[in-house]
């Protein structure tokens, strides 16, 4: 929890105590506009325009939200129906996506793509994905990748698999749960369609934190209505509403031309609080730097495990070596007694985690960990897996 976020919490609470419904004015931080007060560091932080990004739900919800724009699978005989995301998709993508499929009347079995590593390998090459595209690629209506995997750190080149996807005539969004605030971002630039993000993982916002939602200006300016030629479809609620007609209280919705036309309700105002802190932190020190530092640390980290002699025979690194193809993580496929593993690192005052069947992941993030951090992880390894076959 960053510092300042306790007293942030505590002024809205104020606020809420003193003024009542008059917060949305006259509150420090009036509730009316809040979710604005984030969007221009969320967009610095994305690599987007302001316009572009908007803070709202949870990044699964946003994920739902965005296909029921961005999937438009040619229903009644048509090629391109398919979802292509990557075989070790957190599995909350694995679930949106066949949902998404369902709810179109396709079977996931058939129309949900899960892309797979070579045999013997951890992580998937750009090259392979792209291959795939060329021969498969009229048959795909969305293409869903995590920016970072969340299973073994592997960073997609976002840039070059937006191009490859476009070129292939599907739509293509990121799933950057795992990338924002770990590696840099430039989702204009690479022309992605749309992008989701949580904000509770290297965001520092807070358990359940407000996510964030980028959508290209190409799409976000299209403010043509329900019905009308060349409009998205989109659901609507009130906070999409042109603020400018917002209070007239009609039942024509009005899309505003920027993300924002995808939120629903009000603004979390508590909620929101931890997110304005924490991105203002992030635009201080700012990401090349954290990016700089995070790509040592982690290198360090690497060197320091690999030099433990005999860990080969009982832990391998999955998470890619070089350092611009991984984010701020080393996952660790661990052979004998994996659990019996995380749970003494955990007794050792080592706060990481195990996800199945083997696999124990460790981040050394560059805003708060330190290199002796790292030091005393490997010192603590050192001693566990000693004598380990």
């Amino acid at each position: 929890m960053a510092r300042e976020t306790r007293a942030a919490v505590m002024q809205e609470l104020d606020d809420w105590a003193r003024l009542g419904v008059e917060g949305h004015f006259h509150a420090k931080h009036p509730w009316l506009p809040t979710h604005e007060f984030v969007r221009e560091t969320a967009a610095r932080l994305v690599g987007a325009k302001a316009h572009e990004v908007v803070a709202m739900n949870s990044l699964t919800a946003n994920l739902h939200l965005m296909m029921a724009t961005f999937y438009r699978p040619e229903i009644g005989g048509g090629k391109r129906t398919k979802i292509v995301i990557e075989d070790n998709a957190f599995p909350s993508d694995s679930y949106a996506v066949q949902s998404q499929a369902a709810f179109h009347g396709l079977d996931p079995r058939e129309h949900v793509v899960r892309l797979r590593a070579r045999e013997g390998e951890w992580t998937l090459r750009t090259e392979d994905i792209e291959q795939f595209l060329m021969r498969e690629g009229s048959s795909v209506a969305l293409m869903l990748l995590g920016g970072v995997n969340y299973l073994t750190g592997q960073v997609m080149e976002m840039g070059r698999l937006t191009e490859a996807g476009h070129r292939a005539g599907a739509v293509v969004g990121w799933d950057l749960a795992h990338a924002a605030g770990n590696v840099e971002l430039n989702l204009h630039d690479w022309n992605a369609d749309f992008a989701c993000w949580c904000s509770y993982k290297y965001l520092n916002s807070g358990p359940g934190a407000v996510a964030g939602c980028f959508v290209h200006e190409r799409h976000a300016k299209n403010t043509a209505r329900f019905g009308t030629p060349g409009a998205l479809n989109r659901f609507a609620g009130w906070w999409g509403n042109d603020p400018r007609t917002r209070f007239v209280m009609g039942p024509e919705f009005v899309p505003v031309a920027s993300a924002d036309a995808w939120s629903l309700s009000n603004p979390p105002v508590l909620a929101l609080a931890p997110v304005r802190v924490s991105l203002g932190i992030f635009d201080e020190v700012g990401m090349p730097a954290l990016r700089a530092k995070s790509e040592k640390m982690t290198g360090y980290l690497r060197g320091l495990i690999d030099a433990i002699p005999g860990v080969e025979r009982i832990v391998e690194i999955t998470t890619p070596r070089e350092a611009g193809q991984h984010g701020c993580q080393l996952s660790l496929a661990v052979r004998t007694r994996p659990k019996e593993l995380h749970k003494a690192l955990g007794a050792d005052g080592v706060v990481c985690d195990f996800r199945e069947p083997n696999v124990v992941r460790i981040a050394p993030v560059a805003l708060y960990n330190t290199f002796r951090d790292c030091w005393r992880f490997a010192e603590i390894l050192r001693g566990h897996v000693g004598g380990r076959e």
